[in-house]
């Protein structure tokens, strides 16, 4: 008796995972895919297959593309294994999750990680109060359970996103305070010159413009260069305070949604010891990988928003490309047969992340809304302040895992997911060098909590060699 193994194992069924498990089926792969919710579709096509018609008519025609992608996955006879809680990744391509209580372990000759990406953390004064969520949870909400605001909503930030969860909400009836934003002008001067280039993604433009326009015929109050966010309340959130064009404004509200972007999920890469860099575009961590999404510890590939932000359809050619690459890896075609499969795609790719550079000028976050001042708390989970962080790097800490050390900064449930980002800029920003000098948390197995019941309840390799 062997572990289960698998020609390629996937790790997240977004269109990453998605599209690379139906690549590596029609070449005759054995695939399985690993997924913590419950429904294929990851976060940008969650609960696709279980949307009603009025709820895909609000979230619109890029939500319900994923209906075709979701649907043929299901019928390519890959194994899918959904509610699977990743725990840990070793690199020896073995994969450990939680499922129902219990602990479970698989083994692939090829891994492909495609856990895509998370919010970025906007900690602004008053964040952590009641009635203040991201605009991520907030689309979540409508596309799990058609759960809507009950009362005049403020979205406040930055990026795509922002406009069309504001646009959705409008669809659905819902009433918007206003749309509180920290692009500027100036930034759309600084993006000018990204323009001829992002013309070759001149769709994704005109979705954005289509956006725009239609929050602009509903007559939503729109505020740009937002400056100086904080949300007051005690017990609640009862108003968001902001500067704009040098006007200082008050807007009530009992629900405010934070949004400025999306960053690469790395929490499995840094487990992995794999090679990361600092980008200075969509100030992030990105995972280094080649053409083919292979990364610094071969045999595992990375695809999608989980190496580098680039959005849905970005995801699924990488996907395709990664598993083009494992096909051929393993020997079920010839090189030249690998590259012409692989042609149309990195065609398509090339186009889609043309308006990425664009973008990425365009819905910079401000550094206000990404170092915030010392009463400010950037660790939610130990109530950890930027002030201690700095605190701690006056008294000689280089890094975030020593802040950890010294004030449990990372410690919490969420291990370091919320507040990762902030600390490696807060520390970068004391020390005064680049946040590719600070780096991030050393992350550890496990990735998510378990328990020694469900430890002691995984076949290990020790236990299955007893049992021959």
């Amino acid at each position: 008796m062997t572990l289960e193994t698998f020609d390629l194992l996937i790790i997240g069924a977004g269109p990453a995972g998605l599209s690379a498990a139906l690549e590596a089926r029609r070449h005759g792969l054995s695939v399985a895919l690993l997924d913590e919710q419950r429904s294929p579709g990851g976060q940008i096509y969650r609960n696709i297959d279980h949307s009603d018609p009025q709820r895909l008519a609000i979230l619109g025609a890029d939500y319900q593309a994923g209906l075709r992608l979701s649907q043929a996955f299901m019928a390519c006879g890959a194994r899918y294994i959904a509610g699977a809680a990743v725990w840990q990744v070793t690199p020896q391509k073995q994969v450990h999750y939680l499922l129902d209580g219990r602990a479970y372990v698989l083994q692939a000759r090829r891994l492909l990680i495609a856990t895509g990406a998370y919010e970025r953390p906007m900690p602004i004064p008053g964040w952590t109060l009641p009635g203040v969520m991201t605009a991520g949870a907030g689309q979540i909400l409508l596309k799990s359970a058609a759960l809507l605001p009950a009362a005049p909503v403020i979205l406040a930030g930055c990026g795509p996103l922002l406009y069309l969860l504001a646009v959705q909400y409008l669809r659905a009836g819902i009433a918007l305070a206003a749309l509180v934003d920290t692009s500027s002008h100036a930034d759309a001067l600084r993006a000018w010159r990204q323009l001829p280039k992002a013309l070759r993604g001149w769709r994704d433009l005109l979705k954005g413009v289509s956006l725009l326009a239609s929050l602009r015929r509903a007559g939503v109050k729109h505020y740009r260069g937002a400056r100086d966010l904080a949300i007051e309340g005690e017990e609640q959130a009862q108003a968001l305070r902001f500067s704009s064009g040098g006007v200082e404004r008050r807007i009530p509200a009992s629900l405010i949604l934070l949004h400025q972007g999306v960053v690469p999920n790395t929490q499995i890469s840094w487990s992995l010891r794999l090679q990361h860099h600092w980008s200075s575009e969509q100030l992030c961590w990105s995972v280094e990988r080649d053409a083919w999404g292979e990364t610094s510890l071969a045999g595992i590939f990375i695809a999608g928003d989980s190496g580098a932000i680039g959005g849905a359809l970005v995801a699924q050619q990488q996907g395709r490309l990664a598993a083009l690459a494992i096909v051929g890896q393993l020997q079920r075609l010839a090189a030249p047969a690998i590259e012409a499969l692989a042609k149309p795609y990195r065609h398509a790719l090339a186009r889609q992340l043309a308006a990425r550079p664009l973008l990425d000028a365009l819905y910079r976050p401000p550094l206000e809304s990404r170092v915030p001042a010392d009463s400010v708390i950037v660790c939610r989970c130990e109530e950890v302040s930027a002030g201690d962080v700095r605190q701690h790097v006056d008294l000689g800490c280089l890094g975030p895992n020593q802040t950890k050390a010294f004030g449990r900064c990372g410690m919490g449930p969420c291990q370091g997911r919320l507040c990762g980002l902030s600390v490696t800029e807060v520390i970068a920003e004391r020390r005064g060098v680049c946040p590719e000098q600070v780096g991030y948390y050393r992350i550890r197995s496990p990735l998510k909590p378990i328990t020694l019941a469900q430890l002691a309840s995984e076949p290990t390799a020790s236990a299955l060699q007893e049992s021959l």
